[in-house]
Formats: structure tokens, sequence, C-alpha cells
């Protein structure tokens, strides 16, 4: 057919590109017809340089023209005025314009169909008329031709527009969504509506030649009219429309990307024009495969042409998989969610470029599958076909049809060679059998998939002997028969994605089958019980690990309570993990701790399986075997370590971590224990005793994970959330607010390789303290420097010795440093620690252990702390540790507290708990009792201290131990405010009321309260209140305190005129000072102050005056004596009294 030899080839738009006249001279005249206009063009006008190469080059072009006799015909087309014509042109588009103004869309459309075809003046037709018009009319009639397809394609489009605006909102968004999201903005409305258009001159390929011609020489000639992006829209509606683009783009090389991107960005597959697109596509890229992976990227940044972006992936099917991969499995989530939608729409349609795509993957995988022996890198092929299969049948929703499933069954079904790609491959193969049901769908694939299966478990350890990957097959197939058992196709789902490393649906009913095989046919869970348990662990278990390990294997039997059903024992196998984990631990540990205990606990807690087995918790032995490489064990004096055979066998990888796995196991084992007391039934459950858990370094273990959080993420929340609920007194806030604690400077370690040298030093130093302090000095930085596990080794020495150091000629400094080893050295092992110390301080051990109360060895009374020698208060020093060790106390006492009323429960009759409330309130009113005790203890010091401070240095002292008690104070206040009350109401020494308002900031919610004690009717607690309320408004002058001031005032008056004359006189002697300071904060009860001490003033004179009492009983003549002197003692009181308001108040130069 003559129109198919007018296709330009690649060679020659190569040439022409590369503007390469030679090759073009020796290409035939048919090949070369296409792109003559622009030769002849060039070979025409002058240049515009004139050097000898472009001359050459124009010589060489004129050589290749000559001889071709339609070169001729282009050179006229090149004579025509096609200035005078581009202005006749205008005219003629602003006339289309204006009719177009002053008809509709639908209407336009109608005329065209009605009326027949313009003939621009041709008085034959277009055809004849073409034939036999000149040159310039046939340029005119092109154009013009060219100017009425846009226009049909506009209004088109207008239409289409107007449809478009009515249809329903879902299909709408359905169309802009698929079709033409990404599309360009200036172009996106060439889309959906435009139809083919017939053109009597266009459609004939008879004019085609001159048609190109004429339109090359005018896309030069008007630039102003014609662009070849718009000639593209309005010729891909016409048949032929996309050779005349081509031989455009060939003319005009420099157009080729700019019009791919523009046909790219406006194509829509499912339009009437779409396949004219997809063909002018195909024919530029056929033109220039060279461009061929540009286009396709181009596609893809896009999201438009899928069919031609797989057309141009095929033509390099080396790269094929990859790139599919990429669609599928890439970063891109848009990209994804449009090629998935693409494949679920288009895998019905037969000849589409999707269908083409599965032929080729296919006979990719016939043939793998047949030289399996012979590749080399079959395991790395083969695992990529996988991946791409399962994600085209679990994000694409491919369904394979019989061919795939015989050739994937067949790959999924080989057995290679044991190496890590062996593995591999074999881990995505028995994914893919779980992931895509299909491959099971027929008895012949169930038996050759059942096959396949029992040749791994065959071949598991030679496997895992050989891969040299940390995680075994066998324990892969193993977790995925524990969850089939227990139906958790949950999790069977996560561990497939996550070892395909995508995210596809994996639905409960499609794993009926493959989930029969594994609980039947493979792994009975029995067999799953016994096997897992002569799993061996995991050597070196640490986060890093990927893949699925025989702790996951574990947990999970554990948490489905298959061992118990099965009779089979595991502490043993969890003991041995534990040891040999190490940092960074391992996520599932402390999940397999917690499964542990809550199996030692409660063993049966939905009751629907018969259980008569029960495991067993570690013994004591097997806790300090993990513990026998601390050197902080040497506290735990009453524990004797034995060891055994056995134990003896077990290595401990990592001592930190196997400790912390260690006593995150005890804490949550007594945590889990107390919850559950009423549920155990009477049943007898180990008890770990506290004399047990104080010789263990749990604090010290705690601020090690602290200080390696990253490595103990999973571990130390849990871990420190247990201290805390359960020993609180080992995570007060003072010592996670400590930084002494810190590890040491390692370059001093030799310290503690000459450790017998060193006591020695130490012991001198400390002994010839007071002589020589600069020894104890160099000896207490340097011992500040080391580690606490290493300064450990010295506590004994250091303890001893502490009512020398702090005694009151040692210099400042020295007393400072062993003040910071002390709170480093409370950070390893605190009770132990407190005891040593109240051992030191008191200098009487036996006497201390006598005293220990609550049955429980390791925590002290609260009480029995502030039971020293008053010397040790009067110490700044050593009541800081003294009070560090009572509120560690006090939190032991409250928790110890807490557990016994867990643990002696109150049942009644049929064994349930019953609540006793008597029981709560003894609770509530003894740790109440001790706290406020404390509290007044500590008062009564600074009493005593006051009254001894006499010398500058001891007012010195007295102000910083009212800084440490009142800090102390506080913070006691603070977290229980219900105390503040509670002191107050039990009162103490009115002369440590100054001192404690001043430093105790909390005071002040003292106000809330002070109002109720002034009902009492005891007159010492009123006057005590009194002088309290004084202070207070005093130091807070605030609203509240205006009004508490007045209420005490008005107490003050009625008191007064109740009581007789001495307890009037009583009671006025000691409410006077607290009424000069009630004005002095509010001059504005000046006036109420006045009237109280005239109208007491006036009461007192008349009553000595006429001889009687207030209740108008006479008196005789000795009493009305001693009642007059009194009454004149008063009165001169209450004129002093005046005297301190005038000065005091009246004469205030602020107030004025």
């Amino acid at each position: 057919m003559p129109v198919r030899t007018y296709d330009v080839t690649e060679r020659v738009f190569t040439a022409m590109q590369t503007l390469d006249i030679t090759s073009l001279a020796g290409y035939p005249e048919h090949e070369i017809r296409p792109v003559l206009p622009s030769l002849v063009r060039m070979s025409l006008l002058s240049p515009l340089d004139n050097t000898e190469g472009s001359m050459e080059s124009r010589k060489q072009i004129l050589a290749v023209l000559i001889g071709i006799e339609v070169v001729n015909s282009i050179v006229s087309y090149l004579q025509v005025n096609y200035h005078e014509l581009e202005n006749d042109l205008k005219k003629e588009l602003q006339t289309r314009q204006k009719n177009a103004s002053f008809l509709d869309a639908q209407q336009q459309q109608q005329q065209q169909q009605q009326q027949p075809q313009p003939e621009y003046g041709l008085q034959s037709g277009i055809a004849l008329g073409f034939e036999r018009a000149d040159v310039a009319r046939k340029v005119r009639v092109v154009l013009s031709e060219i100017f009425n397809l846009q226009q049909q394609l506009t209004n088109a489009n207008g239409v289409g527009g107007e449809a478009k605006s009515t249809t329903t909102a879902s299909s709408s968004s359905n169309s802009n969504n698929n079709s033409s999201g990404s599309s360009s903005g200036n172009s996106s409305s060439l889309t959906t509506t435009a139809l083919l258009t017939h053109s009597e001159m266009l459609d004939d390929g008879i004019y085609l030649e001159e048609v190109v011609d004429i339109l090359c020489i005018a896309l030069a000639e008007l630039p102003s009219l014609l662009n070849i992006l718009e000639l593209t829209d309005a010729l891909v509606q016409v048949p032929n429309g996309y050779r005349i683009v081509c031989a455009l783009v060939a003319n005009f090389p420099d157009c080729y990307r700019d019009v791919v991107s523009h046909v790219i960005a406006n194509c829509d597959e499912e339009a009437a024009d779409g396949k004219q697109r997809l063909l002018l596509l195909m024919s530029l890229s056929e033109m220039n495969p060279s461009q061929a992976l540009a286009n396709r990227s181009m596609c893809v940044e896009m999201l438009k042409v899928p069919s031609f972006m797989l057309k141009l992936a095929l033509k390099h099917p080396d790269d094929l998989i990859a790139f599919l991969t990429g669609l599928l499995l890439g970063n891109d989530q848009n990209l994804r969610s449009w090629f998935a939608l693409y494949i679920r729409t288009s895998q019905k349609r037969k000849g589409d470029a999707l269908n083409l795509v599965r032929v080729e993957l296919l006979q990719k995988i016939v043939r793998i599958t047949s030289k399996a022996a012979e590749l080399k890198d079959f395991n790395l092929q083969g695992a990529v076909l996988l991946r791409l299969y399962c994600a085209l049948r679990g994000i694409g929703g491919l369904k394979f049809n019989d061919d795939e499933i015989t050739a994937l069954s067949q790959l999924v079904t080989s057995c290679p060679k044991a190496t890590p790609s062996g593995v591999r491959f074999v881990t995505l193969a028995l994914c893919m059998l779980i992931a895509c049901p299909s491959l099971v769908s027929t008895i012949q694939l169930e038996n050759k998939a059942v096959e396949w299966l029992q040749w791994l478990i065959r071949e598991d350890a030679f496997f895992c002997k050989r891969s040299g990957s940390s995680s075994s097959l066998g324990e892969m197939l193993l977790l995925l028969a524990i969850h089939f058992h227990s139906n958790q196709i949950t999790a069977i789902s996560e561990m497939v994605c996550s070892t395909l490393a995508m995210k596809i649906p994996i639905r409960p009913n499609s794993t009926n089958r493959i989930k029969q095989l594994f609980t039947q046919d493979l792994f009975t869970e029995q067999v799953v019980a016994l096997h897992a348990v002569r799993v061996p662990v995991t050597p070196q278990l640490n986060g890093t690990i990927p893949g699925y390990l025989p702790v996951h294997c574990i947990h999970q039997l554990l948490k489905s309570r298959t061992f118990l059903k099965h009779k089979v024992p595991i502490k043993s196998w969890i003991f041995k993990q534990i040891c040999s984990s190490v940092r960074p631990v391992h996520p599932v540990m402390p999940a397999l701790v917690e499964v542990f205990v809550n199996t030692l606990i409660i063993p049966n807690p939905t009751g629907k399986i018969s259980i008569d087995h029960m495991h067993r918790p570690f013994t004591e032995l097997e806790i300090l075997h993990v513990f026998r490489t601390s050197p902080l064990t040497f506290f735990a004096e009453e524990l004797q370590s034995e060891s055994s055979d056995e134990l003896a066998q077990v290595e401990v990888s990592c001592p930190l971590t196997s400790q912390l796995l260690m006593i995150y196991y005890l804490m949550l084992y007594e945590d889990t224990r107390l919850m559950n007391l009423s549920a155990l039934g009477g049943r007898k459950q180990k008890e770990y005793t506290n004399n047990f858990l104080s010789g263990l370094p749990l604090k010290y273990l705690v601020q090690k994970a602290h200080q390696y959080h990253s490595d103990y993420l999973s571990l130390f929340h849990p871990l420190l959330r247990l201290i805390i609920s359960n020993y609180p007194h080992l995570s007060m806030v003072d010592d996670w607010l400590e930084e002494h604690y810190l590890g040491g400077n390692a370059a001093l370690q030799h310290i503690h390789h000459n450790h017998e040298r060193k006591l020695e030093l130490l012991e001198r130093a400390l002994n010839t303290l007071q002589a020589k302090p600069q020894m104890a000095i160099r000896i207490f930085k340097r011992l500040l420097q080391l580690p606490a596990e290493s300064l450990a080794q010295y506590a004994p020495q250091l303890v001893e010795h502490m009512p020398q150091v702090f005694a009151k000629n040692v210099p400042r400094y020295v007393k400072d440093l062993y003040n910071d080893l002390w709170l480093r050295l409370n950070a390893v092992l605190p009770t132990t620690f407190w005891l040593m110390s109240l051992r030191a301080i008191t200098r009487s051990a036996d006497a201390l252990n006598n005293r220990r109360s609550f049955g429980n060895e390791s925590l002290l009374e609260p009480m029995d702390v502030l039971a020293c020698p008053r010397q040790v208060f009067c110490s700044p020093y050593m009541l800081v540790i003294l009070l560090r060790i009572l509120k560690g106390s006090l939190a032991a006492s409250k928790t110890y507290l807490n557990v016994h009323m867990q643990q002696k429960q109150v049942l009644d009759k049929n064994g349930l708990v019953q609540t006793d409330a008597d029981r709560e309130e003894l609770k509530t009113t003894l740790i109440a009792s001790q706290e406020s005790a404390a509290v007044h203890i500590l008062l009564e010091v600074l009493e005593h201290m006051d009254s001894k401070a006499t010398s500058r240095v001891a007012v010195l002292e007295l102000r910083e131990i009212q800084g440490i008690i009142g800090s102390y104070v506080h913070q006691a206040f603070i977290t229980e405010p219900s105390l503040a009350k509670l002191v107050h109401f039990q009162t103490y020494p009115k002369s440590v009321i100054p001192m404690i308002v001043a430093s105790v900031p909390s005071m002040h919610i003292c106000i809330d309260f002070v109002h109720e004690f002034l009902n009492v009717t005891e007159m010492d607690k009123q006057i005590f209140t009194i002088e309290l309320t004084s202070h207070l408004v005093l130091n807070y002058s605030i609203p509240r305190s205006l009004g508490v001031s007045k209420f005490c005032l008005n107490v003050i008056q009625t008191t007064l005129s109740l009581l007789t004359s001495s307890a009037k006189c009583k009671f006025l002697r000691h409410v006077l000072p607290s009424m000069v300071r009630f004005v002095e904060t509010f001059p504005i009860l000046a006036e109420d102050c006045v009237n109280i001490l005239m109208n007491t003033g006036r009461s007192l004179h008349s009553q000595s005056s006429l001889g009687v009492t207030t209740m108008q009983m006479p008196l005789t003549e000795s009493a009305k004596l001693c009642s007059y002197r009194d009454a004149q003692l008063h009165i001169n009181m209450i004129e002093d009294a005046f005297k301190v308001l005038v000065e005091a108040v009246m004469q205030k130069a602020e107030l004025y």
C-alpha cells in the first residue's frame, strides 16, 4: 500500500536529529520523502553564517535533492506570499469566533451534522478542487481544513463538558481520578469528549504527501497561527493523523519530547480518541526507539497511559521484572494504587498490553524452572519472580490463569541448594503458598505442596547448618503451625507481609486449605510442643537479629497454653534463653517473660481446657546464678549461693541483660501473684522473700537500663512501672535528680586492681582525717571517679567512719566529697546501705536489729530511723542522709502495708474476698501517724536548736538545719496535703511557727482550713491557730488572708467576752502579738483591733474597780486586791499594745 511507504523510519529520524546529510544521501528516495520539506527549506534559505562548513553542508543537501521530482512542488509552496495569507487566515479565524459566540455548542453540532462540509470556494468539491487549485489556494485549503478540525474539537469538548456536569458525582469522580488525575493543566480538557472526525482530504492517503509538505512549511512560516501541539490534538482525530504528526515531528526533531509529553498528558485510553493517541505514541516510539525508557519514565511520572508504558517495557525484557517490581513495591503510594487499578480493570481484556506482559513473565518462569540445575543465580531470579507475582496477586488483584498456576506451582516447589539465598527463596515460596491460595486449589497441587513441605521439614537441620543465617526456616514453619492451631490469621498475615516486605490482604476463608495442611497433615499440636522445646536457644540473642527465631515459637506456644496442655516443661529453655540474651534486648524477650509469669500464676484463664500440669518458677539458685558475676551481691550477707553441675554449664552471655530480664521476671511475678491472690483458690504459690529481693541490686540495674535506654527500650518502661508501684523507695525523685551515680572515669581503673592496698590507704586517711584532711580529699576524689559497682567494695570502711567525717572540726570540703560518695553508694543497694549507715550513726547494731518491724528483714520501721542521738540532728550532713533514709522507709512501709492487706485478705463463707473498711481505715491511720510523727520530731529538733542558738555559729547551723527540715516538710505536704492539716491540728511548739512559715513554701495551703481549728473549745489550740494564722497572713497577704484575719479577730472578741478575768488575761497575753501582725499586714483591720483593746481594757478596769467577776459574784478583800493588781498589769499590757500598733502601723511611712 503506498501509504505505508510514507512512514518515517528510525534511521531517517536519527539522521535528521544529528543532521547527518551523508547518511540521508545513501537512503532511498521513498524513505527520505517525509523529511523533504525541511531539507528543501534548508537548501533555499540563506544561512545565518557563511562559513565553509555551512556552505559544504548546503551543497550536500542540494546533492541529495537533485534528481527528486517532487522537490519542485515543495519549492512552489515556499514561494507563496505567507504574509498576505496570514492576514486572510486571521480574518477567517475571527469570523469563526464570532459565529461561535452567537451559537451554543449543541446548535453548532447540529448544524455541522446537517450542513455539508465547507468547500472553501471550490466549485467542484474539496478533493477535486484541491487538485485543480493553484499553490496558494492549496495552502489555504489545507490550513482551513485544520482550523475546521480544531473548531469541531473545541465544540465537541464544550458539549462534553456540559454533559459531564450533569452526570452523577460518583461517575464524575471516577472519571477524574482514573483517567486524568495527573494531566497537564492547560490541556486537560482535550481528553475524553472528542469524537473521530472525517475529512475528505485528510482521510485519503493520496493527498497525504502534499498535506505534510504544506503543514511543514506553514509551521515554519506561520508560527503565530500554527503550533505543533495544537496540530497534534486536531490531527489525532482523523485516521491518518498519526502519520502526519510523525512526519511533522521528523521535520522538526527538536519537538519530539514536547509532542510525546503532550500526547501522554492528554491521553485517556477509555476515550474515543484513545486508540488513535496510543497509535501515535507507538509510532513516535518506533520512530525514535532510543527514547523508549525516557517515554516510559514520563508515563510513570504523569500516571498516564499504562498500556503504552507496558509496551515500552516489553521492548526491554531484561528490565521488565525490575520495572514491574518497582511499580508495585516502590515507595510511591499513588503510583502503586494507579497501577493496581489498571491491573484490576485490564486483566479481562484480550490483546491488552497486560496480557502480553503476563505471557512474557510466564515464559521467564518456564525458562528458569526448566534450567534450575544449570542456573547459578536460580535462587535470586526465583525469589524476585515470587515477590513480583505476590505483589501482582495481593496488591494488583491479578487472578492467575491455569498456565500461570502450573508454572508457579513448579517454581514454588523447587528444591534449591542449602545457601543463604536458597533459604531466602524457600521462605518466600512458603509465604506465597499462604498468600496465593490458588496454588493449592486442586488435589494434585495440594499433594505437590505437601510433598514439598515434608521435604522442608526433613531438610530443616541441613538448612540451619549450612545457611549461616541466625534464623531458621524450621522456626518459621513451627511458628506458622502455632498460629494456625490458635487460628490467629492476623498474626500469620503480619508474618507473611513482613517476610515478603509488602502489605497484602490475607482473608481467613482463603487460608482454610493451607491451614488444614499445617494442622492435620504436618504439625499436630503435640508435635509442635515437643519439637519446640528441643529447638536450641538462639546464642547471643539481640534485637538486631532479623527473621523468626525459636523465641517467637516459644512465646506463642506459651500464650496458647500448649505446653501446659501437653505437659511439656519449658522453664529450663526460658532460663537458658535469658542467659543467652545480649543487648540490645530482643523485643520478644519481655513478652516471653510476661507470658511465662502468667502461665505460672494463672495457668487456665478461660477454663476451656483441662490442665493438670503446672510450670515451675525459677528457684533462688537459678536466679543467683545469673547474678554470680555481679560485684554488688556482697551486700546480701544472708544469701549463700550453691552451685550445681547443671547450672554451671549455663553460661551468661551478657550479665546486664540477663540480670535485667531476671529482675523483670521477679517484679512481674510478685506483682501478678498479689493481683491474683483470690484467683489462686487456696493453691500454694512460691513466694520470694523480701530479704532475698533486697540482696539483688534492683536500683543499680534500673539505672543501668536508663543509661543504655536505646538498648533496653522494650524492657525499661515496664520494669520501671513495676518498681515504682511495688518498690517506691528504690525510685524516689531525689535519686533520679542526682547526677552523682553516673559512670566514672575509666582512666583510674588501677584503683580497683590494687584493692587491698587502696583499702589500707582509705583506712589510714579516715583515721587521720582531722590531722591530715588533704589525704582524705585526694582519696575521696579518686573514689568518686570509680563506677558505682567498683566503689561499692569500699562501702563498709566509708560508712563505718561516718560520725568522724561529719565531726564539727572536719573541713566542709571533705564533708561535701563524702556526701557525694554516700549518694553514689545509695544508688547501688539502698536498703542494705541504709542499715549500714544507721548502725554507724547510732553505734548500736544489735539494738537496731531488734527494732525491725513488720516481719520484714529488709525494711526499717520509720520511727526507728529517727531514734538517733540528738547530735545526729544537729549535723546538717547527717540530717540530709537521715531524711533520705526516712523518705525511703516511709515509702517502703506504705507499700508493705498495702501488700499485707492483699496477702491477708478476709474471705466470706463462699471463699470470696470481703472488703473490710475498718482494716483499710486502720492502715490509712497508721500511715498518717507515721508521717505526722516524723514531722513532729523534726519540728521539735528545730525548737531545741532554736533554744540553744546563742552564738553566731549556732545561728548559722540553725538556719541550715531549718532549710533542710523545711524542704522535707514541704515535700511531705505537697505529696499528701491532708498531712498538713493533721500536723497543725495536733499542734507543735509555737516558737517553731515563724521558722516553718518562712522555710516551707507550701504552708499557704493552711489558710484554707485554719478556720476549722478556731471552732475547737480548747484555748491552747485557739491560741496556736491564731498565732499560726497571723504569721501566714504576714507572709501571704492575699484576699483570702483578709477574710481569715477578720474571722480570727471576731473569735478573739467573742472569746474575750466570755472568759473570766484570769483566763481573759492569759488569752489576751498570747493573742496581742498576733493582733499586731494582723494590723501590720492589713491596716484596714486597725479599727477592729483598737475596739477589741478598748473594750477589753474597760471591762478589766470596771471589774477591778467593782470587785466582782464576770458572773457578778462579790470578791473578798484579798481577792479584790489581787484582781486589781492583775487588772492593772493587763491594762498596762494593753497600753503597750496600743503603742506597738501606733508605731508599727499608724506611723508606717509606706501607708502615706
